[in-house]
């Protein structure tokens, strides 16, 4: 007669608590930590469920001002790209400072051990609190950032308000792309790295994504200056910003017979692509065509057309996330603020 191994117990988290309950996390937190403003009956309710779930409070995230692991969390959806292997650089450096160091883990973007998976099983034993790098593609909802333990968000991905925002304005970056190759003589723009169907109305309200907040800052520069964007001229590369995709973006735009003589690509992969691509058609850069990048990447300045781009700005994000995650380990900070910085032009010579 074989013995059946009992499955371990599984631990009761705020989350649960707060779901059993019907109350939000931080109403949740509020009634563990005896703070915020509630009904007797809602402080009542979940102190029951409390019991009833027989849930131990987590005294290192309760008492986070007094209970420091020295460890804060970076979590991003990869390393491979370089713009995050060099924010993760960045935050360790700008961690060192105040001698605490950084655990990287990545997630498994859009699946079931993506993000959500990571918020939800947080342990605030052996880390402080997390910078979350959100892809693009994660399904998110904002009682997820309603977390009990201290988190920023990096990125163009929307908080709601939820938790600490730090990102470079993206609207404003693209705006100025596009208007630095309108003055230097540009009078047709193209886009190389868009995803999805393009919808001039639905783009002027894009409140979160790169390839959003970017292409709204171009046809929000354009009319400005009285000039028209044309769809077939917005190369939609979907999900995938590499070299061979801005490659092929590129050729299907000379493809399309539409004049233009300026592009903005959405990250420097994408530009690069497009530059071989307009120059095996024997197009000239920059006489015929000018071209502009985003993020400042390692290679840019090395091709054999210098690339112009925009500045990544990790210079500031990752110092200021660092900032804004120490103050609220150590109380200081409480209330959640998207924060965000202008980048600036890098001009080489595949501009004029």
């Amino acid at each position: 007669m074989s013995e059946t191994k009992s499955e371990p117990k599984k631990r009761v988290t705020l989350r649960d608590v707060a779901q059993a309950a019907g109350v939000s996390l931080k109403t949740a937190s509020n009634v563990i930590n005896g703070s915020g403003r509630m009904t007797d009956e809602t402080r009542a309710k979940v102190q029951q469920v409390i019991k009833d779930l027989d849930y131990r409070v987590n005294v290192a995230a309760r008492n986070l001002n007094r209970n420091h692991t020295g460890f804060i969390t970076l979590a991003v959806p990869s390393l491979t790209p370089s713009y995050l292997a060099e924010l993760a650089n960045r935050v360790i450096d700008a961690a060192r400072q105040f001698d605490y160091s950084v655990y990287v883990t990545t997630y498994a973007e859009g699946s079931a051990k993506g993000a959500r998976t990571l918020l939800e099983k947080f342990n605030s034993t052996v880390s402080d609190g997390m910078i979350l790098s959100m892809s693009e593609v994660e399904d998110i909802s904002p009682e997820d950032l309603e977390t009990d333990f201290p988190l920023v968000v990096v990125g163009a991905r929307t908080t709601w308000g939820k938790a600490d925002h730090v990102t470079p304005d993206d609207v404003d970056a693209a705006a100025k792309a596009a208007g630095y190759l309108f003055d230097h003589g540009a009078t047709s723009l193209a886009v190389v790295g868009a995803r999805g169907k393009y919808d001039e109305a639905t783009l002027l309200g894009a409140v979160e994504g790169n390839a959003q907040l970017r292409l709204r800052g171009v046809i929000e520069e354009c009319r400005r200056r009285g000039k028209h964007l044309d769809p077939r001229l917005v190369g939609n590369v979907e999900q995938v910003w590499t070299i061979g995709s801005g490659a092929r973006a590129a050729q299907q735009l000379i493809d399309t017979g539409v004049p233009f003589d300026g592009v903005v690509a959405f990250n420097d992969q994408l530009a690069i692509g497009a530059l071989t691509a307009m120059r095996a058609h024997g197009i000239d850069i920059p006489g015929q065509v000018q071209v502009i990048g985003f993020d400042n990447s390692e290679e840019a300045q090395y091709l054999q057309i210098p690339l112009t781009t925009m500045d990544s700005r990790l210079d500031w994000t990752a110092p200021m996330a660092v900032k804004r995650i120490l103050g609220r380990i150590r109380g200081e900070i409480t209330e959640p603020e998207l924060i965000t910085t202008e980048s600036q032009v890098i001009a080489r010579d595949s501009t004029r």
